[in-house]
């Protein structure tokens, strides 16, 4: 065999190489995504479709879900109803929006959900502008064949997506080690009911064990304490329905932090 031809050999022998490792890795055409204890999209689906189903204090409608990793890569996407055009079209990337920004403004000491960062970044308020500061990038968000969208196909996988979201449905994912591990982003419905489902999918999952956060519970449930359009607490977020308000005040009750 020519010295060439046992050259030509050994590259395709690496780059097969390479590639089984890379499959094994989850990689998609940007970066590896590795599943650090993160759910798998099925058990996400099979959740998120319980969940919706209950009541959630919002219009009923069906969802969008994203995970993303602690490095903000997108580990799956996925959507309760059928069809991709179930749910919102614009919400299955405002999901993936929230797990960005849930798991990109979270410590493993600290969790802030996307409903905590609603006042805060208010004209005035302290964090003002930070809704501006990690754009998404519209070529993750955008790609592919639209009836992937939600599947375990879904073009956002192993991409990172960018993105900050500030009204409910973003959290921060904690293993029964407290470790940050990265975060869930629901969308579809109101603002209120998408924290509540977040919540409620958090729990089903086991991935609820948070450590510190700046609700009167210790924990990053969503505060509902505007009057006049101003937050007791510099972290509160604005009602919708009265029903949604009783929800949200006993999701640590019903549905305890890390139990």
């Amino acid at each position: 065999m020519k010295l060439s031809s046992i050259a030509l050999t050994a590259g395709l022998c690496l780059l097969a190489s390479l590639s089984t490792s890379c499959r094994s890795m989850h990689s998609y055409g940007q970066v590896a995504v590795a599943d650090a204890g993160l759910p798998s999209h099925a058990a996400v689906t099979e959740a998120l479709k319980e969940v919706v189903g209950e009541s959630n204090g919002g219009f009923g409608l069906q969802m969008w879900a994203s995970v993303v990793d602690r490095s903000g890569v997108v580990h799956l996407v996925t959507r309760s109803g059928g069809d991709p055009g179930d749910q919102w079209p614009g919400s299955r990337v405002i999901s993936a929006q929230k797990a960005n920004t849930a798991n990109a403004f979270s410590l493993p000491g600290l969790a802030l959900s996307t409903a905590n960062l609603f006042y805060a970044v208010q004209p005035g308020q302290s964090l003002f502008g930070l809704q501006a500061s990690n754009p998404v990038d519209t070529k993750a968000a955008y790609r592919g064949d639209a009836a992937n969208f939600g599947t375990s196909a879904d073009p956002m996988h192993g991409r990172r997506i960018g993105g900050v979201n500030v009204f409910g449905g973003g959290l921060a994912l904690y293993n029964s080690a407290g470790e940050l591990v990265g975060a869930l982003g629901v969308s579809g419905d109101s603002s209120v009911a998408d924290h509540v489902i977040a919540w409620k999918l958090r729990d089903r999952l086991g991935l609820d064990f948070v450590p510190a956060g700046v609700s009167p519970t210790g924990d990053d449930n969503m505060v509902i304490d505007l009057t006049d359009g101003v937050s007791a607490s510099g972290w509160g977020h604005a009602a919708t329905t009265a029903e949604a308000t009783v929800i949200v005040a006993d999701l640590p009750k019903f549905h305890p932090i890390g139990k």
